[in-house]
């Protein structure tokens, strides 16, 4: 196989995915373009939303790598069974860095915004939002990965180039979805909005 015939099976591989996470982009976009209100009654969400989405893509971007390189090991075999200890364990320590990593992020965005003067909401609420969107999202994302990676393998993909693209696209559509959600939960719980 020549080096132009291994670049052209990459590519078919990963532009459908690609294109997927360019359409899951946008309508992440759109979501957070309609957020208008929640943004307002939270002041400092908006600088929070980068920080959670580049969590989503860390975090299960790492756990869908892990994935990988166990199934190309022989470590795990591409079926989900609740005797896998290595997948169960991989699964909770991406969850759990997960919202961990949210709730950091929002406390550091408090305390940053305040430092710099700015307008930022309470810092209950803003943990509160991190928590809720990044528990929702995780397990969703969880899931996802771990079905498709699998799901690839078994069909002969290379499930490194799958999880990139996958992660991105799933982790901008469900973490601003779950953003909406989670900041309306959490007001309503307050009695804000």
């Amino acid at each position: 196989m020549t080096v132009r015939d291994v670049a052209v099976e990459a590519y078919k591989e990963a532009l459908p995915a690609l294109a997927a996470s360019l359409v899951g982009g946008l309508i992440a976009g759109v979501v957070l373009g309609g957020m208008r209100a929640e943004l307002r009654a939270v002041p400092g969400l908006l600088v929070l939303v980068p920080a959670l989405l580049a969590t989503r893509g860390n975090v299960y971007g790492s756990l869908g790598a892990r994935i990988a390189t166990a199934l190309h090991q022989g470590l795990i075999d591409p079926y989900v069974t609740g005797a896998d200890e290595r997948l169960r364990a991989a699964a909770t320590a991406a969850l759990a860095n997960g919202v961990l990593t949210s709730t950091f992020a929002s406390i550091m965005a408090f305390f940053l915004l305040t430092f710099l003067g700015s307008p930022v909401a309470p810092l209950p609420i803003l943990v509160g939002i991190a928590i809720v969107a990044g528990l929702l999202s995780g397990i969703v994302l969880t899931v996802v990965v771990v079905t498709v990676v699998f799901a690839g393998y078994r069909r002969g993909r290379n499930p490194d180039t799958i999880v990139g693209p996958l992660v991105t696209t799933t982790g901008d559509v469900f973490g601003i979805l779950f953003l909406l959600i989670a900041v309306r939960t959490v007001l309503a719980i307050a009695g804000v909005f």
